[in-house]
């Protein structure tokens, strides 16, 4: 199993370790002829409006969309802007999963926080909390079709949410020491 991940700003090279950690034969995504060998691919956290001038720029746009509507595909924090099919007062990029997003939700980077989220997709892992880490988050504000939430905060803000084989997280999973988040993502590229 090969899994991708963007490599044009933020945190790929965290996400790269976790997964070579778990047995992942990664790859670094930077052109559109690397995605034909991918079983899933990850969009991570980083500067949205960076990532996607860059993808723009690098013809990726289109290959992003044709693949993460017939592979898995992950997107933490600035990774769930890219996906979701609407974002408040912007512009979405991809659109591949029925959510609307609202960009730096939750502050600047000063207000970064940890919550630790019941995600209960993970409990085949290890039934504990998920030590989530929030920084300049953006927050999921409506999920409509087939999309369903699978975290929230205590406040009962959604904060990850699924649709078929797309994930999203407002949060930066690959900043702490749980590995389950990946783990279920091999899970989701596996059945594929």
């Amino acid at each position: 199993m090969k899994i991708g991940v963007l490599a044009l700003q933020g945190a790929f090279i965290e996400h790269i370790r976790i997964l070579k950690r778990l047995g992942a034969d990664t790859k670094q995504v930077r052109r559109p002829e690397q995605l034909r060998v991918l079983d899933g691919l990850i969009l991570p956290g980083g500067e949205s409006t960076t990532i996607a001038q860059l993808a723009h720029d690098y013809g990726l746009v289109e290959p992003l969309r044709r693949f993460a509507l017939q592979k898995p595909v992950w997107g933490t924090c600035a990774g769930m802007i890219l996906m979701a099919k609407r974002v408040v007062g912007g512009r979405s990029l991809l659109e591949t999963i029925d959510i609307d997003v609202e960009r730096n939700a939750f502050g600047p980077q000063i207000d970064s926080f940890k919550a630790d989220l019941d995600i209960p997709v993970l409990n085949t892992f290890a039934h504990r909390l998920f030590p989530a880490v929030f920084i300049r988050a953006p927050k999921i504000v409506a999920v409509h079709g087939k999309a369903k939430v699978i975290a929230r905060l205590k406040d009962g803000t959604p904060v990850a949410a699924r649709e078929e084989k797309r994930l999203v997280t407002a949060f930066h999973p690959e900043l702490t020491g749980d590995d389950r988040l990946h783990r279920y993502f091999l899970t989701l590229a596996r059945k594929e």
